[in-house]
Formats: C-alpha cells, sequence, structure tokens
C-alpha cells in the first residue's frame, strides 16, 4: 500500500461508505493485509441493555474480524440519527479529535492499513468548530470519495473533490455505489461523464448487493476485486 491510512467519505448520507468500506476491508485482507477499522462517531446507534450499539461500526468489526474492543473502533456513539456533531451537543458528551488521533495512531502501529469511515459528507459537523474535513488533515491521510451511482451524482460528487482539492487534502479516487437494485437512466451515463471531469481515477462502479452477499467477507471481496481497481490505492 501507499499509505498506512485512507479515509473514506461520501458525497451525501445514506451513499453506502460502510458497504465499500467493508468490502474495500475484505479484499485487502484476502490480500494479504492486516486491515484496521474505524468510524470514529456514529448517530442513530441502537439502544441495548449494554448501552449503544452502532449498526455501522460492527458491522465493519465482523467482516474483518479484527480483534479490538469496540470503543476503539467506535469511540463516540450517540443514538439521535443526526450529525455527530448536533448529536454530541445534544447529549452533553464533548468529543475530542485528540482522543481519535491517538486511536487512530495505536491502531495504525498494529496494522498494515487502517481504514477511517466518516458520517455523510466532508462538511458534516463532527464537534464544535471543527468539520470533518478538519479530521481528515489532523490525520494527515488521502481520502477515497463514495458516490451514489445515480441522478445527482455528478454535481454532489465534484462538488466533493473540489471541497477536498481546496483544503490541499489528497484525493485517491472515486467510486459510485448502486444503492438500490432498481437503476435510473443516468447510471448508465454517469461513469463517463464523470471520467471526463474528474482529475482523480475513477476507480468503478459497485454493484447493488443482496442481503446474503453483504454477509460474507469472501463475496465481499471478490465482487470489489472484480468491479473496483482498489489496487491503485
Amino acid at each position: 500500500m501507499k499509505t498506512k491510512g485512507i479515509f473514506i467519505t461520501g458525497t451525501d448520507t445514506g451513499v453506502g461508505k460502510t458497504v465499500i468500506t467493508a468490502s474495500l476491508a475484505a479484499v485487502m485482507l484476502a490480500n494479504g493485509l492486516k486491515v484496521s477499522v474505524m468510524k470514529p462517531a456514529e448517530s442513530g446507534c441502537t439502544r441495548t441493555k449494554d448501552g449503544l450499539l452502532p449498526q455501522d461500526a460492527e458491522y465493519l468489526r465482523r467482516i474483518t474480524g479484527i480483534n479490538e474492543p469496540l470503543d476503539l473502533i467506535c469511540p463516540y456513539r450517540f443514538e439521535p440519527p443526526l450529525a455527530p456533531g448536533v448529536a454530541a451537543e445534544l447529549a452533553g458528551i464533548p468529543i475530542d479529535p485528540e482522543h481519535i488521533i491517538k486511536i487512530y495512531q495505536k491502531l495504525s502501529e498494529r496494522y498494515d492499513i487502517n481504514l477511517v469511515e466518516g458520517a455523510g459528507g466532508l462538511l458534516v459537523p463532527l464537534c464544535k468548530g471543527l468539520l470533518y474535513i478538519d479530521l481528515i488533515k489532523r490525520l494527515g491521510i488521502p481520502m477515497l470519495v463514495v458516490a451514489r451511482a445515480g441522478l445527482g451524482t455528478i454535481n454532489h460528487t465534484l462538488l466533493t473533490i473540489w471541497t477536498a482539492k481546496n483544503a490541499e487534502i489528497e484525493v485517491l479516487g472515486v467510486i459510485l455505489n448502486r444503492v438500490t437494485h432498481e437503476q435510473d437512466i443516468s447510471e448508465k451515463s454517469n461513469p463517463h461523464v464523470l471520467q471526463r471531469l474528474l482529475d482523480v481515477p475513477l476507480l468503478g462502479v459497485m454493484p447493488h448487493l443482496t442481503s446474503e452477499e453483504l454477509k460474507s467477507p469472501h463475496q465481499l471481496a471478490s465482487i470489489m476485486d472484480r468491479h473496483i481497481n482498489w489496487k491503485c490505492l
């Protein structure tokens, strides 16, 4: 790998960052790399008798089989489905970016690559005075953009790349993700249009995955390997 860490961001919420992060981790593991995963803050968590369960982070832990406590994989968890910074303020729980950075550094010492998944997009508030784009800069790692394959993705993707470049963040590439099995007409033309307009690689289009495929690290790795040019990361 060219880097010890990759930050996976989205052009919006619900574009499939967790699925892409899990699939990327699975294919890297299948190719002999030691992979760690992080989701620094997760909102919309399920309340259980043992506390708040971050479903995305737990899914990443299960797919990768990483033997790390959930407090390292997801140090900040909130119940309301809001931007983490907003949920933290409502809960009266301050998010400390230095704590996140220390966890990232700790994991990076033990693994070949650390995949860090954001929440929503670059300008989502993480804590008072800090957006996710600021966290990426402080981590000092490049980012990968996940964008939905359908209508609206051209504008959202170009805005995300433009914002990152203006902040002098390295963008490794873009993955288009089919979030539903229904296909709109724009999905046929979007990859070609983006290839003309982007100044970063379009790494491929991830197909919509079935529930069985989502459960299987082997299938996730195989699908990622067939559809996405991940080896150039």
